[in-house]
């Protein structure tokens, strides 16, 4: 991953890159990680977020449709 760092401004560059590791789920990969995780507790976690985003997406498109 690279960042410009422009007029010596890291402070800036820093938020940009944090930014972009929040964007691509950097940071929720690393907390994942620093634990072992097992093959049972992950089944159920990622059925768990599926769950969640299809509820989120079905009230997305019920907010949409005007219900």
């Amino acid at each position: 991953m690279h960042v410009l760092v422009r007029d010596n401004n890291v402070d800036q560059a820093l938020k940009a890159l944090k930014k972009k590791m929040q964007r691509e789920g950097i940071f929720r990969e690393m907390k994942l990680r620093r634990h072992y995780e097992k093959p049972s507790e992950r089944k159920a976690r990622e059925g768990a977020e599926a769950v969640r985003r299809a509820r989120k997406m079905e009230r997305k498109r019920l907010e949409r449709e005007g219900f």
